[in-house]
């Protein structure tokens, strides 16, 4: 079984040893990795569609309890389900994640292919804004971002996306220069292609691996810096179960009941080495000199 790219017939995404799904085959730490943020994401998109209960009820007969058979993580300050809330912080986070990456992959692909293909003063500029863009620390900037706009999933997703977009923009606009001379690249612009035509059909497709790979390295950041700003709480209300905001009100309890944080703990790392792992092995995969084998 082999599956081509429709562009060139080619069996780059072949199953097979040299094709870039036989590499992640070949791969034991990207297959779990996949097989795991796989997990995730169905909970994730399964959880608000299964009866589950309220991740909000408050029962405080039964607060700061030990994982049992009836809480397997125990629950809250609150006497809320720990895991029922990290069931519902994982839809949180990867949902959100998702719309910030979403968001700052086109911004930053747009304005990265315009201002390499066209250069001069419109490069110039767009520079100049990444750069400005690029001096602050992330962290930093998102929560003066969020000082302005306030708490609220749309707010917190549009602060991130200005906060990741310059990166991604930064990568497109190198590999955007350095392919735009190849010979066809020119042969389109000879036989009268559009500008359009030719960032569509030529630069961007040649260009947006590189900038997958950096975004797909980028979700672990994002949802560290979405747990940054709940475990300061200004990112989410209250009322919507995320990992950091379980970390900061966990704190509080560390010595008689470390479990509050140790799991939100876990979950965090867990996603950003999970992203981490996938991030790094595209990236060798796609590297030219790369030659697959197993890694664990």
């Amino acid at each position: 079984m082999e599956i081509t790219c429709l562009q060139n017939k080619s069996s780059v995404f072949s199953l097979k040893k040299d094709g870039i799904a036989g590499k992640i085959l070949n791969r034991k730490d990207i297959t779990i990795s996949i097989l795991l943020l796989a997990l995730l994401f169905v909970v994730a998109i399964s959880y608000p569609l299964l009866d589950f209960s309220d991740p909000n009820t408050i029962d405080l007969t039964n607060k700061n309890l030990a994982p049992s058979a009836e809480n397997p993580l125990g629950t809250d300050y609150l006497g809320r389900d720990i895991l029922n809330r990290l069931a519902a912080g994982t839809t949180t986070s990867l949902s959100i994640a998702a719309g910030v990456s979403a968001i700052s992959l086109f911004v930053g692909i747009f304005i990265g292919c315009i201002s390499g293909y066209y250069g001069g003063i419109i490069d110039e500029t767009f520079s100049r804004i990444i750069d400005i863009f690029l001096s602050f620390p992330g962290i930093v900037f998102a929560l003066t971002i969020m000082g302005f706009l306030g708490s609220g999933v749309i707010n917190l997703i549009l602060a991130l996306s200005i906060v990741h977009w310059a990166k991604y923009a930064r990568l497109m606009r190198g590999q955007v220069l350095s392919i735009k001379e190849n010979e066809y690249v020119l042969s389109a612009k000879i036989i009268g292609a559009g500008n359009f035509h030719i960032m569509r059909k030529h630069l961007i497709p040649n260009s947006v691996a590189t900038v997958i790979v950096l975004a797909t390295i980028d979700i672990g950041h994002v949802i560290l810096s979405i747990a940054a700003l709940n475990f300061l709480g200004i990112g989410l209300p209250s009322d919507i179960p995320e990992w950091g905001a379980m970390l900061s009100a966990g704190k509080e309890f560390m010595r008689t009941s470390p479990y509050q944080t140790i799991f939100p703990g876990m979950a965090i790392t867990m996603v950003v080495i999970i992203f981490s792992i996938i991030g790094e092995g595209l990236r060798d995969i796609l590297d030219p000199n790369d030659t697959g084998g197993e890694y664990l």
